[in-house]
């Protein structure tokens, strides 16, 4: 693969680094970084955005779990006393201990491929200390975050995404402006969590039991993917066809069965 500043890209952590500088440009309007905002940059790399995101704050924390990567990245930005540095994995990073009380979260990344699914649910449990996210991402995983209902994009991660946040596709990145070039398009999205959620369930872990009890066999009916949590009488009480398959069910209709499900008391983590 090639080498950027004398480092070689790893497939083992998924890099692919942006040298795009009409593209970089692009990300950082789209961010509208200020200066009083508490950015954090996950996974920088040999530092494309993160040098545009410190030269309109000076002050940035990056959470990187490639440690070959962090003296290349002190000795780029040694002259920004701000400049903070986590060393370990965004899975198991706690992003709530570097949120000011009164400051949320502006949290940016060109999220690796292979973690990018499992970092989004993990980031949406810290999602009231966070303002907006920005990510480049693979475009598949964009177009399933913002699928609508009826499409074969619409999934799990969609809904629980648009549970907590409004999703804001923007643009999309060929695989030309990273090295090495990955073999698909990527896409930056937005993610903006809800001040107040449009649809708040009573208990969101079971609306997550139900939506991946739902989603576990997908070309299955509700009838049949959702029988241990609640019957097919119950879901037409509720005004949902037990015989539509789960692409077809709103977020709203996902948080009415949890609820009643919540109401039942009687439901079993699979």
């Amino acid at each position: 693969m090639p080498k950027a500043h004398g480092h070689k890209a790893r497939k083992r952590f998924g890099q692919n680094f942006l040298h795009d500088q009409h593209v970089i440009d692009k990300i950082i309007r789209a961010i509208h970084p200020k200066d009083d905002d508490r950015l954090v940059e996950i996974g920088p790399g040999i530092g494309a955005i993160t040098e545009p995101l410190l030269e309109a704050t000076g002050r940035l924390d990056v959470v990187e779990l490639d440690r070959d990567l962090i003296p290349i990245l002190r000795t780029k930005f040694f002259n920004f006393p701000d400049f903070t540095i986590h060393e370990g994995d965004a899975l198991k990073f706690d992003f709530s201990q570097i949120a000011g009380p009164q400051q949320a979260l502006r949290i940016v990344g060109n999220l690796p491929y292979n973690i990018s699914t499992p970092l989004i649910f993990h980031l949406l449990s810290h999602h009231q200390q966070v303002q907006d996210m920005h990510f480049m991402l693979q475009k598949e995983v964009v177009d399933r975050l913002a699928a609508a209902p009826g499409s074969s994009d619409y999934g799990r991660l969609g809904i629980m995404a648009q549970y907590y946040c409004r999703v804001e596709p923007l643009f999309i990145v060929g695989p030309g402006s990273f090295n090495p070039p990955p073999k698909v398009d990527s896409a930056i999205v937005r993610l903006v969590p809800h001040q107040t959620l449009p649809h708040p369930a009573k208990d969101v872990k079971i609306l997550e039991q139900v939506v991946r009890s739902a989603f576990s066999m997908r070309r299955k009916t509700l009838r049949n993917t959702l029988k241990t949590l609640i019957d097919a009488d119950q879901l037409s009480a509720l005004g949902i066809d037990p015989t539509l398959r789960p692409e077809r069910i709103t977020l709203e209709q996902y948080v009415c069965i949890a609820d009643a499900i919540s109401a039942n008391g009687d439901h079993n983590e699979p």
